[in-house]
């Protein structure tokens, strides 16, 4: 039988952790070819184990998003080696702790931007003519409730993915006369690191596992998939236009 994502190229941001580690590793059991991109060495190294145990491929790219050089060089050197991306997963994301706006520091405030928001538009800048050749490019963003409900103390991780969502909105009204879709995931509350550093006092055994998000977002990447513009409100499992969505 042919697995959905056979002969696709798909990179996933944040892939050695969390969210990410599990998308990745479920992209690969499908047939893709994952480029996988976070700064843990061993994370990354331990998936790629499991996927090639699993007789999977991928490609491991150790870097900060922060390193916009080597996010170009990315878009350059998947152009040289397969001419094309069909997928796009940008993950990766960092909570920037909680704090009063007024008591935030401007390094804090300036790397949660950097991270959550200008990373993933240095990714779309780089990988977007390499997305144009795919017969059904896929871009997937992680978004979260915070966005919209701008709760007390969340100031940078909430600006950061309002600012993340108006970037996807924009990207999708760009590339609306081409083959590519591009879709928001909510993953609401999930058993991640970040939730933890949120919510030290939580019982993670109470959350959803991230594999069970990632189930999820291989949908919607899929070369199938016809949701465009749209926002994937995991805990609710509705899909709405770019909307307010659960926290």
């Amino acid at each position: 039988m042919t697995k959905r994502f056979e002969g696709r190229v798909a990179v996933v941001t944040g892939a050695s952790r969390g969210i990410g580690y599990f998308t990745a590793k479920a992209l690969a059991a499908e047939g893709a070819h994952v480029i996988a991109l976070a700064r843990t060495v061993g994370g990354l190294e331990e998936l790629d184990d499991e996927i090639r145990s699993e007789g999977g491929q991928a490609t491991l790219v150790p870097v900060d998003l922060t390193d916009y050089d080597a996010l170009d060089r990315l878009g350059a050197a998947i152009h040289e080696r397969w001419g094309k991306l069909d997928v796009l997963i940008g993950n990766a994301g960092i909570l920037g702790g909680l704090s009063p706006l007024g008591h935030v520091a401007p390094r804090i405030w300036d790397k949660v931007m950097a991270i959550n928001v200008t990373a993933n538009w240095r990714l779309i800048r780089s990988l977007d003519p390499l997305l144009r050749q795919s017969d059904a490019g896929r871009v997937l963003f992680l978004s979260s409730g915070a966005a919209h409900k701008c709760k007390a103390f969340w100031g940078p991780y909430s600006v950061s993915k309002a600012a993340l969502e108006a970037l996807v909105r924009t990207y999708v009204a760009e590339t609306a006369q081409t083959r590519i879709t591009g879709m928001l995931v909510n993953p609401g509350a999930t058993r991640t690191a970040m939730r933890a550093e949120a919510m030290p006092g939580e019982d993670p055994q109470t959350l959803p596992h991230p594999s069970e998000v990632a189930a999820s977002l291989l949908d919607f990447v899929a070369p199938d998939n016809t949701a465009n513009g749209k926002l994937f409100d995991f805990p609710s499992k509705e899909l709405r236009d770019f909307v307010q969505v659960s926290s």
